[in-house]
C-alpha cells in the first residue's frame, strides 16, 4: 500500500476514472467506473495535484504508471535514484518496482496519469525502447482523460466511453512505444535483450550501433533518458525480476543467465532498482 508523510489535504485528485473495484481505497472508490478501461488493462486515471511536502511510497507497484507533468515539478524514485520532472515532460515508471514521488518547490505539481494493473507473467507495455523520462505534450493525454470522466459522469455512451479510452491508451503508448525512436538505438537494444548475459561495455555498444560514445550517450540521454550502460542495467535486472517470479531457477542461475559474476554484487543493484533483494522477490 502506498504509503505518505503527510496529510491528504496535500493532495487533489480530479477526473479519476477507475477500470475495476479492486482498489478499495476511499478516493479510487469514490469516482465513477469505466469498464472498458479493463481491456487495456488501466486500473485507475487521473489528475493529480501536488504539494510540498508530500511524499508517496508504493514497495511493489502493481503496474505499469506513466505521469505528464503540466505545470511545476516534482521528483521520483527511479532506478533507484531521484529524478526531478517537470512541465512538459513525462515518467514511466515499470511495475513490480519500488517507487516513490514528492513534491518539492513552492508551486504544485500538476500531472496527469494512468495507472496499469499487470500480470507477473505477462510482459509489461514497458520495452527496451521505452523512455524512463523524456519530452511529452501531456495536454490531449490530460484532454482525453477530462472526456472520459465527463462521458462517465453523463450519459456514458458505450461509444462515446470506447473512444475516450482508446485515445488515452494510444497517447500512453506513443510515448512507451516510440514508432519514431532512432532505428540504431532499438535494433541495439534487440541485441542487448537477446544477449543479457554478454560482458556489455560502452565501447561494443557503440561499435554495435555504428556511432561514437559520446553520441551513443547524447541519443539515449535525449530518447531514454539513461545514459547507455544504465539502459543495459535495467534490461537485466527486468529480465531477473521476470525469471524470479516465473520459474523456479536459482538466484545463482538467474545471475549468470543475465550478464553477473558476482551473486553478491546482482543482489546489490537489484535491491537498487528494483527495491529489494531476490529472494525477497521470489517470497
Amino acid at each position: 500500500m502506498p504509503t505518505s508523510s503527510t496529510a491528504e489535504a496535500e493532495i487533489i485528485r480530479s477526473h479519476v476514472v477507475r477500470g475495476d473495484e479492486i482498489d478499495a481505497r476511499d478516493w479510487i472508490l469514490a469516482s465513477p467506473l469505466c469498464p472498458l478501461l479493463a481491456q487495456h488493462h488501466i486500473a485507475h486515471l487521473g489528475l493529480l495535484e501536488m504539494r510540498e511536502p508530500y511524499e508517496m511510497s508504493r514497495p511493489d507497484q502493481s503496474g505499469t504508471f506513466m505521469l505528464a507533468c503540466l505545470s511545476g515539478s516534482g521528483l521520483v524514485k527511479v532506478d533507484g535514484q531521484w529524478k526531478r520532472v517537470a512541465a512538459g515532460h513525462a515518467c514511466l515508471l515499470p511495475p513490480f518496482v519500488s517507487n516513490a514521488m514528492k513534491a518539492t518547490g513552492k508551486e504544485p505539481w500538476l500531472m496527469c496519469w494512468v495507472r496499469y494493473r499487470e500480470s507477473r507473467e505477462s510482459n509489461p507495455i514497458v520495452s527496451a525502447a521505452s523512455p524512463v523520462l523524456g519530452a511529452y505534450d501531456p495536454q490531449p493525454l490530460l484532454n482525453a482523460i477530462q472526456g472520459l470522466h465527463a462521458e462517465c459522469k453523463g450519459d456514458a455512451a458505450p461509444a462515446m466511453l470506447h473512444l475516450w479510452t482508446e485515445l488515452i491508451h494510444s497517447y500512453v503508448l506513443r510515448f512507451a512505444q516510440p514508432h519514431q525512436a532512432d532505428a540504431r538505438l532499438w535494433k541495439l537494444w534487440e541485441q542487448v535483450q537477446n544477449s543479457l548475459e554478454y560482458p556489455w561495455s560502452l565501447e561494443e555498444l557503440a561499435h554495435r550501433a555504428c556511432v561514437c560514445k559520446e553520441h551513443l550517450r547524447r541519443l539515449c540521454r535525449n530518447e531514454l533518458g539513461r545514459s547507455p550502460m544504465q539502459q543495459v542495467t535495467f534490461l537485466r535486472m527486468q529480465q531477473a525480476r521476470h525469471l524470479l517470479a516465473t520459474t523456479d531457477e536459482k538466484v545463482e542461475t538467474i545471475t549468470r543467465q543475465i550478464g553477473y559474476t558476482n551473486p553478491h554484487t546482482f543482489s546489490n543493484t537489484f535491491k537498487k532498482w528494483i527495491g529489494w533483494r531476490p529472494s525477497e522477490q521470489r517470497r
